[in-house]
Parts: C-alpha cells; sequence; structure tokens
C-alpha cells in the first residue's frame, strides 16, 4: 500500500541577513484615506472617547443608512481602537446595520412594524404580510419589538419616526416620503414652566435654604419608590449612595422597553422639565457631579427635544452641580436592566453585571452611582412642594400614593391612566379606560408588561401594586397593564412574549440565552409539555444572570396553571 506523499511545500521567501522580509503593510483590514476622511467630517472636533464609541456609530447610521466596514475600520483607528471593540458593539445593537465586505447595503428606507403583544392584538401579522408586496424592493419591511406606543397599536416607524394606523396605505405613503424627525414641542415649555414656579425649588436647594437631609426625608415619608419596575424605596437608595466615598454620579433610565411600558414617553412629552428639575434636584442630594439621562432609540423626537430643553437649563444657570449628558439607546430591551445600561453608556455591549458590587458602590466608570426612573424623578418636585401628605392620601386597599399604569389592548381608551395605587384591573378598566371594547369579554390581563405574567379575570380583584402579585407568580414591575379578551389564545400570547425575550437575550448567560430559544420551540412544536416547560422555566429563573431571564417564564408559567382550557385547543392566531 503506498503512502501518502503531501504535494511539496512551496519554497520559503528568501530572507534578508537572516530575518523574514518585513510586511508593506500593517496587519488587519487597512484603513481608506477616503473612509477615514469621512468619518473625521463627521465626528468634526468631537472628543475621541471610548465612551462616545455608540454615539459616533450612530452619526455614520444617520448619514449613511448603515455601517460599513469600511467606515467600522476608520472608526476603529480614529478612536485608537481596536477593530473588533467596534465591532462587537456595532453588531451587539439592532439599529445599527453592520455590513460586512462583499455584502449588499440595505434599501435606502426601512419599515419596522410592531410585533409586540399590543400590536400583534390590533394586526401587525396583517401589515408584516403586506407591506413587503406595496412598497417594492426599495424598501426593506422588518419585523421590530416594542416601540413604546402600545396605546397606538398597531404602530411602524419608518426609519425610527413613528406612523400610527393598520392601514397600510398610510404606512406606504410614510415609507415613500421618508418622514424628517423634528424636535418633540412640550406641552409645556421651559418659559411657562418658570412662569408657574417651576426651579423655585431647585434654586432653594442650591442656595442652601433646604438641606439635602429634609429632601430625602420627604421622599421617605412619602414612600416614593422607583417606579422603573423594582420598587426599590428611593430615600434609601439615595442615602446607600450618599455613604459612599466622591466624586459620585447619577444615571437616568429613559429606555423603558417592556412591552407595553410608555408612561415616561408620555411624562417626557407632556412637561419634561418637571422631570429635568426632579433630576437636578437628585444630583444635589446625592451630590453627583455628572448626570448622564440615557433615552432608548425609538423616541427620536424627544432626544431633540430634550438636547434643546437641557441646553436651556445650563444657559439658564440650573445645573450648576452637575454636568449634564444625553446619551441615546440603540435598540437593546436588555440596557432597562440598570447595569447593561451603564455598560452601554460607557460605550459598550449592554451586557448585565454581575452583583455585588451593587452600582451605588461602583456604577458608572467605576465611581458609585444613583441609577433612577423618568417617572420617580417627574413627582418629586410635586411631593416636596405639595406635602408629603398630598401624596399618601391617595390610594386604595391600604396602599399609599398613585401609579402611572399604561393600558393598552382590549379597552375602549388605552393610554397611560394616573391611578390610585392598589386599585384592582377591574376598577381600572371600568373608571379610567370606559369599560372593554365593544364586543369583547374581559379573559386575562397582564398586570406588568411581558415579564409581569398573566393573570385570568377570575383574579380581578388583586389590588395592583408592589409585593402583592408575587405570592400569583407576578410581578407589577413598571405597571404596563395589557388587557385580552376572550378571542385571544393564552397560548399564543405566551409565545408571543417568549420569542420576544429569546430575540432580546444579550446572550451572556446560558440559562437564558439557550432557555429562551429552546422554550420558543418547544411552545411552538406542541402539544405542550408541562413537566418539561416546567423544568426548563426553573433553571432559567434560577440561574440567570438578571431579570430578563428570571422573568421570561412568568407568563408561560401563568398559562400552565392559570389557563389549562386553552392548552387542549389549537394554537390561535390573530
Amino acid at each position: 500500500m503506498n503512502a501518502h506523499i503531501p504535494p511539496p511545500s512551496k519554497a520559503p521567501e528568501p530572507r534578508r541577513h537572516g530575518r523574514k522580509r518585513p510586511r508593506n503593510t500593517t496587519k488587519g483590514r487597512q484603513v481608506e484615506p477616503d473612509a477615514l476622511l469621512d468619518v473625521q467630517n463627521l465626528l468634526g472636533d468631537r472628543p475621541r472617547k471610548r465612551d462616545l464609541l455608540i454615539e459616533h456609530l450612530h452619526l455614520i447610521q444617520d448619514k449613511y443608512g448603515h455601517l460599513s466596514a469600511r467606515h467600522l475600520a476608520a472608526l476603529a483607528f480614529e478612536m485608537k481602537l481596536a477593530l473588533t471593540e467596534v465591532y462587537e458593539v456595532a453588531t451587539f445593537y439592532a439599529h445599527f446595520d453592520v455590513v460586512k465586505e462583499g455584502e449588499v447595503a440595505p434599501p435606502p428606507v426601512t419599515v419596522r412594524v410592531c410585533e409586540s403583544l399590543s400590536c400583534a392584538m390590533a394586526g401587525a401579522e396583517k401589515l408584516l404580510a403586506e407591506l413587503p408586496g406595496k412598497l417594492g424592493p426599495d424598501v426593506r419591511v422588518m419585523r421590530a419589538p416594542c416601540m413604546g406606543a402600545c396605546d397606538r397599536a398597531p404602530v411602524c416607524a419608518v426609519g425610527h419616526v413613528q406612523t400610527f394606523s393598520a392601514n397600510t396605505a398610510t404606512v406606504v405613503a410614510a415609507a415613500k416620503n421618508m418622514p424628517h424627525v423634528h424636535p418633540w414641542h412640550p406641552a409645556k415649555s421651559f418659559e411657562q414652566y418658570r412662569v408657574e414656579g417651576g426651579y423655585t425649588l431647585l434654586k432653594s436647594c442650591l442656595a442652601g435654604e433646604r438641606t439635602r437631609d429634609d429632601i430625602i426625608k420627604a421622599v421617605d415619608d412619602a414612600g416614593l419608590r422607583g417606579l422603573g419596575g423594582a420598587g426599590f424605596p428611593t430615600g434609601r437608595k439615595w442615602k446607600l449612595v450618599r455613604n459612599e466615598p466622591a466624586p459620585r454620579l447619577f444615571a437616568v433610565n429613559a429606555d423603558e422597553g417592556e412591552p407595553g411600558t410608555f408612561k415616561d414617553r408620555h411624562y417626557l412629552g407632556l412637561d419634561p422639565h418637571r422631570f429635568i428639575e426632579g433630576m437636578l434636584i437628585a444630583a444635589w442630594v446625592v451630590e453627583a457631579v455628572e448626570t448622564y439621562i440615557y433615552i432608548r432609540d425609538e423616541y427620536p423626537e424627544l432626544r431633540l427635544m430634550l438636547l434643546e430643553e437641557l441646553a436651556r437649563v445650563e444657559q439658564a444657570g440650573l445645573s450648576p452641580h452637575t454636568k449634564l449628558h444625553l446619551r441615546r439607546g440603540a435598540g437593546a430591551y436588555i440596557c432597562g436592566e440598570e447595569s447593561a445600561m451603564i455598560e452601554s453608556i460607557e460605550g459598550k455591549r449592554g451586557l448585565p453585571r454581575h452583583r455585588p458590587p451593587y452600582l451605588a458602590q461602583v456604577g458608572l466608570f467605576g465611581r458609585p452611582t444613583l441609577e433612577q426612573n423618568v417617572e420617580t424623578m417627574y413627582w418629586l418636585r410635586d411631593i416636596i412642594e405639595r406635602g408629603t401628605d398630598w401624596f399618601t392620601s391617595q390610594g386604595r386597599h391600604e396602599r399609599k400614593g398613585f401609579r402611572s399604569f399604561s393600558v393598552s389592548g382590549r379597552v375602549k381608551t388605552p393610554g397611560v391612566k394616573l391611578a390610585p395605587a392598589g386599585i384592582t384591573v377591574r376598577q381600572l378598566i371600568d373608571e379610567f379606560c370606559d369599560g372593554m371594547t365593544d364586543g369583547q369579554t374581559f379573559k386575562a390581563y397582564l398586570p406588568g408588561g411581558a415579564s409581569g405574567g398573566i393573570l385570568p379575570a377570575s383574579m380581578a380583584d388583586i389590588p395592583l401594586d408592589f409585593g402583592l402579585l408575587e405570592k400569583h407568580g407576578c410581578i407589577v414591575g413598571s405597571h404596563a397593564v395589557v388587557i385580552l379578551s376572550e378571542q385571544d389564545d393564552m397560548k399564543t400570547v405566551a409565545i408571543n412574549l417568549m420569542r420576544f425575550f429569546e430575540d432580546e437575550s444579550c446572550g451572556q448567560c446560558t440559562p437564558c440565552r439557550v432557555g429562551t430559544e429552546k422554550a420558543v420551540k418547544l411552545m411552538e412544536q406542541g402539544p405542550w409539555d408541562t413537566a418539561l416547560l416546567t423544568e426548563l422555566s426553573t433553571a432559567m429563573q434560577d440561574a440567570s444572570i438578571c431579570g430578563l431571564g428570571q422573568a421570561a417564564p412568568n407568563p408561560l408559567l401563568c398559562v400552565l396553571k392559570y389557563f389549562p382550557e386553552d392548552l387542549r385547543k389549537p394554537l390561535g392566531t390573530w
């Protein structure tokens, strides 16, 4: 048997003086001079700091409609970063279109159709089926997660400008005209806000007429809690941060991405300076030398508005104690998690951190950091000026205060409803939403958005507030309430929600990354194996790093527990 004889190898290049011939170029992708000039012109005199990477990627994306390999290499060179650092960040976020070498750039216009629960119920699948044929090859149609407009479902976005209609003709007209983003004009301007007494409280704090301890006591007495979902007592958080060594920082979470949630959008558009004044007071209390506001990319008009309004505040000399920064998200639900948001502000992928240490100890740029939600800051001025009795006099079922409920689904008048804390969903529907949509019978509800679980109508008299739903396998979270009717199949609802978690998982930990994927496959294939799905859910809840993986099984487990009759039916559609 003849042995295999390998082909002769290529003769080595001759060496000069015993050394290998040097390369004509550096290793890696070469930077093209014209691409580098493009990037330099876009960045102008902006700092080339590492934490501004996402902001600079947005500049390129906005200008060219995508991120080409040549521009990524040029940006890496200009910022003195490894190309892999730039590439991993650019490919992490959904709103960045990375075009690899040899790939075709996307069409100039992209239409995103929200497929999250409220929009799916209102006809998103019909839009997804009809739009590609009506828009033609020059427009890309994509599925997208919640855009924070559940009260106007179904919602599409041309670029990132939202349009609201189940009529495809409306979306087609918007796509062909490619609407431009214009700053939102708030219902209450800076001048009007000041005429009505705005910023008087802040000035009294800065002038030393009030003490930090007085402000903390007022917040404590009112029982104000974090309204982004966790419900942590605000005053206690301030004390924890203040006990840490200076310099301290402040990060404001305006990245509400929970399907069903849109209250921050409502308050920012309604009266942004009430939020800004509360934020500046909180920064003064914890002595934060810098304040970062992280706003979701799905709200482009609000971002432009905040840029203008924050500039007015600075010009008026109202923020001498803290430097203000506005940072733009890029389409990642995970960045609503506080530590993932911190990573994103630093210009990195939004990967949640392991804890401890907590953000109050080691947060943004390694410094003690206060993290708060938009709505929490919005009520701060009213609580202090009107007194704690004004706030605590609200409430039902032995709860105190009021809550902002984002209500969508099968009700006549969806929207943000300011209601007493402890109200039940039945009262919320009847008193604040004018009842169910005509012809619909109340069947079930999500008390806290996609991660809050699902409860049947027979449990509609449970007060909606922190700490009251956990024993039922649910959470109230950010108070996003989605109402379902008899025409909604609970298995289809649970699959929609689990697909969202699968798509939005950051991929850092195996229980969440693999668990959500396997759960979707098992749920879609059917029949549902209760024991297997329960075991998989337990693994996700016990071993996931952050709340996304820990809460993802909530809707699934609720369907198994509360809707056994739906398990025997074929999978429904909308």
